[in-house]
């Protein structure tokens, strides 16, 4: 089957922390918006699709142009999300789960995601991390940490500092995830029907319960990565981040 590739952002309205955050304005434009934006600019995806069950989120991406996919408002996440969307459009073999609150997401990111996918058939997931710009976020349970192994392989994830430093002053470079994923269909549709693993319920890390499956996860190491808005109070700083960035991509 050919290669195919669809870019899926799933958005809910119901945040518990935020209500209504895909719609919350930023430099001009709803949230939601700025991350179609950036991923419309990957070159490597087929297709970019909204999943979401709000029709509040629904309206609102119809008038910026894009392709929307109504879900079912059971799901627990934006995986299960996701793989409404991958079962009912088996055209796409992979899918790259993208998280609808990172405005600056790279769109250079996406495609290195795809071109992994592509280069290597045997590969059913990926996902990406850098190293953590200030060394205290690394003891912040909001922060997820991963280690990798030799082969760029995950060997575990954590909202603890990991690994432990049994020398303080040990230098050590600690990885942060960027919740960024890409997924065989197989894969993907294999995932959701497993139960929620032991290691997933302790540390409320979905990615867990693939790592517990034997799954093999690749992880792009890059230098940076994209914040994500969390509160209302993450705003206003992310929108001075998201105007500069603005400013230098139109050469300004």
């Amino acid at each position: 089957m050919a290669f195919k590739a669809a870019g899926i952002i799933p958005a809910r309205w119901g945040s518990t922390r935020f209500l209504g955050k895909p719609l919350h304005c930023i430099a001009g434009k709803p949230l939601l918006q700025h991350v179609w934006e950036r991923c419309r600019r990957a070159k490597a995806l087929d297709e970019v699709i909204i999943a979401t069950d709000d029709m509040r989120i629904a309206e609102a991406a119809f008038d910026w142009g894009a392709e929307v996919s109504l879900t079912s408002p059971k799901h627990r996440s934006g995986t299960d999300r996701i793989a409404e969307v991958a079962r009912h459009a088996p055209e796409f073999t992979h899918l790259i789960n993208i998280q609808g609150d990172e405005p600056l997401v790279d769109p250079k990111l996406i495609d290195r995601l795809v071109r992994e996918l592509r280069r290597d058939r045997t590969l059913a997931m990926i996902t990406a991390a850098h190293a953590f710009e200030k060394r205290a976020d690394v003891a912040s349970p909001h922060q997820v940490k991963v280690v990798v192994g030799a082969q760029k392989t995950a060997l575990y994830f954590s909202r603890s500092a990991i690994p432990f430093l049994q020398d303080s002053a040990a230098e050590f470079t600690f990885l942060r995830h960027q919740g960024i994923y890409g997924y065989t269909r197989e894969l993907l549709l294999q995932f959701v029907r497993w139960e929620p693993s032991p290691l997933e319920r302790a540390e409320s890390l979905e990615q867990l319960r693939a790592l517990e499956n034997g799954v093999r996860i690749h992880v792009l190491v890059t230098k940076t990565g994209s914040p994500g808005l969390d509160t209302p109070e993450d705003a206003a700083a992310l929108e001075q981040i998201l105007a500069r960035a603005e400013r230098k991509g139109s050469g300004r």
